[in-house]
């Protein structure tokens, strides 16, 4: 069995870190050798600043993940995401990797009363989804002229990693937006972490195979969950806040076509709370 690289940019965040739990499973059954990239120097990662240096020689020859990003517009972000997600594709074009993911996020659609497929057209309520949407933008043009293959992932909320569940503080109920006719709040699309590892491993696998992959994938867990569920299988209390307009009552992901791809976690408030609370530090 040959084994390619599988280089992890920005591998040590959150998301980064779900997938390094979960390597040890998928390990005997995939091809990839995991390179995960730091800016700063740690055990058992490769270091360099993407942004600012030449990636080693080799390590982006197979697959490649891009999950190194600014940070949310109004704080110092320190990198641009789309400087950083086009210096991961150079990096992957000039090491001629097999295929190249970039982490996007469901917050370049709108609100929508059905689910959004990955035809859906862009319509960015935020800030973060007007960032993430320019970079998408960007990527796809720097893969067609360089006749790359790229797939995006819109990433919908994944559990313990959002404000809702990792930013509730002990002795101070967590505030829902009020929807009408929905007690449980507002509806959105969420996968656990370890769920999401597994996805992440799974579709690298499969790009390593050579199979044909789409240009934007959704990425998450069905069905959709009102987040009052989430807060209630975690035990953090909450209640409604004041009316909020522009509130969005669902945020939906239609995830048919992963679903041809991998198997996908069903979705369960207990069980993804468990794999929160359960994910290595």
């Amino acid at each position: 069995m040959i084994v390619l690289p599988f280089l992890v940019t920005g591998s040590t965040g959150r998301i980064g870190g779900a997938l390094r739990a979960v390597w040890p499973e998928t390990a005997a059954a995939t091809s990839l050798q995991p390179h995960w990239q730091a800016r700063t120097s740690r055990p058992g990662f490769s270091t360099w600043d993407i942004a600012l240096d030449p990636c080693p020689a080799g390590l982006a020859s197979g697959v490649v993940l891009g999950l190194a990003g600014g940070r949310r517009a109004g704080t110092d972000s320190g990198n641009d995401e789309t400087a950083l997600a086009l210096a991961t594709l150079r990096a992957a074009r000039d090491q001629g990797a097999r295929h190249v993911f970039l982490m996007s996020s469901a917050a370049v659609y709108g609100a929508s009363d059905a689910p959004l497929t990955e035809d859906a057209t862009p319509a960015p309520p935020s800030a973060y989804g007007e960032q993430k949407y320019a970079m998408e933008a960007a990527a796809q043009d720097f893969a067609m002229t360089e006749g790359m293959r790229l797939t995006l992932l819109r990433l919908g909320n994944v559990a313990g990693f959002d404000a809702l569940l990792g930013g509730a503080r002990p002795g101070v109920p967590v505030t829902l937006d009020p929807v009408p006719g929905a007690a449980g709040g507002p509806l959105r699309s969420y996968i656990g972490p370890v769920s999401l590892g597994r996805v992440l491993a799974g579709l690298a696998q499969l790009a390593a195979e050579g199979a044909a992959l789409p240009d934007i994938l959704n990425i998450a867990a069905t069905p959709p969950l009102r987040m009052a569920a989430l807060l209630d299988a975690a035990g953090i209390d909450w209640r409604h806040s004041p009316e909020n307009p522009a509130v969005l009552p669902q945020v939906v992901l239609d995830c048919t076509r992963l679903a041809t791809l991998l198997p996908l976690p069903a979705a369960s408030a207990a069980a993804m709370v468990a794999e929160w609370k359960d994910l290595p530090a």
